[in-house]
């Protein structure tokens, strides 16, 4: 099948961009950020139930993320958006010893706090701009489509300025490619102003000096106990060749259809 001109422009040969030139850090006050409602450095996903939430999320977070992480359990680690705490509590049960969780909202916190959890209330332009010790992987919990391009930009720029050389960040994005629901998704909150594609998501870590980006699909079907999980998983894997096949006809290579879009990339070494 012949490739289209703007596929073909796109393709790995020739996404890699040129070496990009040293540039300052664009620097954005947090209350100045365009979200509002839902504030990037705010967890807003959790369950009424928020003790729930620690088994729910700890279980999703192991099977997407946890393949990311450092596996020194002395190294450490910054869960920007930690919410109650879920990512840091499963990273504390997997004997992680250097995890500090920051979040805009102290009625949350108040529920990492109560298990022991090193989580504070901040803001992440400013803790990461005043923080002097670097870290060896950086999670934001939060959708990177919270930020506007610029504010995206500053994010990516300072967060690898605090990750030591060969550090890791770990962050994911409403999915644009997905049919079913990429429009919805970003429309559907107020304070989402962009969506990713994996040639976006890859093209914006490169641009921001990463290396190392690895791309993935976020399975949402991790509950193994629950048998309707399974056929959940298949339905998606068949959307996903059905998807696939579509986009070929129109000569675009997208492989990721799912709901969000996971981007692990390190700072060079």
């Amino acid at each position: 099948m012949n490739q289209s001109m703007d596929d073909a422009s796109k393709s790995p040969e020739h996404s890699r961009r040129d070496p990009v030139p040293a540039r300052p850090i664009r620097h954005f006050r947090d209350d100045e950020l365009t979200a509002v409602m839902e504030p990037f450095d705010s967890f807003w996903e959790a369950p009424r139930d928020i003790e729930r939430g620690y088994d729910r999320f700890g279980r999703f977070y192991a099977n997407n993320y946890l393949r990311f992480v450092p596996t020194n359990r002395a190294a450490r680690i910054l869960v920007i958006s930690c919410g109650p705490g879920y990512f840091v509590q499963l990273l504390a049960d997997r004997g992680y010893e250097h995890v500090i969780g920051i979040d805009s909202f102290p009625a949350k916190i108040e529920f990492a706090k109560a298990r022991g959890l090193d989580c504070r209330v901040d803001r992440v332009f400013r803790f990461l701009e005043d923080v002097t010790e670097p870290f060896d992987a950086i999670i934001a919990e939060q959708e990177l489509n919270h930020l506007t391009k610029g504010e995206v930009l500053g994010f990516l720029d300072l967060a690898r300025e605090k990750l030591r050389a060969g550090g890791v960040l770990i962050a994911h994005s409403i999915n644009g490619t997905s049919p079913l629901t990429g429009s919805e998704s970003r429309s559907g909150n107020f304070d989402h102003f962009l969506s990713f594609t994996e040639y976006s998501l890859n093209q914006v870590f490169e641009y921001t000096g990463y290396d190392s980006i690895k791309l993935f699909p976020l399975n949402l079907y991790v509950f193994w106990t629950n048998p309707l999980n399974y056929v959940a998983w298949m339905v998606d894997r068949l959307n996903t060749l059905f998807f696939r096949l579509n986009f070929m006809l129109v000569g675009k290579d997208a492989r990721i259809f799912t709901k969000k879009i996971g981007v692990a990339a390190r700072r060079p070494s």
